[in-house]
């Protein structure tokens, strides 16, 4: 099970606005910039990501029914902002278990694992911003 719903909610509150000053160039933390699929509201949420084949990896630490990844879905796209550079994002495609852990460093999977992580969101990358 991933980070429970009490947590997430602190973190949301909390954490993240703290994360997100710091997420932008403290690497594995990158910050996603996505519009609301309703709200048309943008909106910014750190998160775990990793270099891919395709692009790029994110873990979710919260689970696959996370707000932000609903809207990257049904918007298509995002921005990745990581080590201080803007990668444009589409195709999102979820990965489950060994597929996606596969994609994320040694190190990294064994704290995920221990963390119960099993999913993952794979998005291409766009080499414009």
């Amino acid at each position: 099970m991933p980070i429970p719903l009490r947590v997430a909610r602190f973190n949301r509150r909390v954490t993240n606005p703290l994360l997100g000053t710091i997420s932008d160039w403290l690497p594995p933390f990158a910050t996603l910039h996505h519009v609301g699929r309703t709200s048309g509201r943008r909106y910014r949420t750190p998160v775990f990501a990793f270099s891919s084949p395709r692009g790029v990896v994110i873990a979710l630490t919260y689970g696959p029914d996370v707000q932000w990844l609903r809207n990257v879905e049904a918007g298509g796209e995002a921005r990745l902002v990581r080590r201080g550079r803007v990668l444009a994002l589409n195709h999102p495609r979820r990965l489950h278990g060994q597929v996606g852990a596969r994609l994320v460093p040694g190190v990294i999977r064994a704290g995920l694992r221990l963390m119960r992580v099993d999913d993952f969101v794979e998005l291409a990358s766009d080499p414009r911003p």
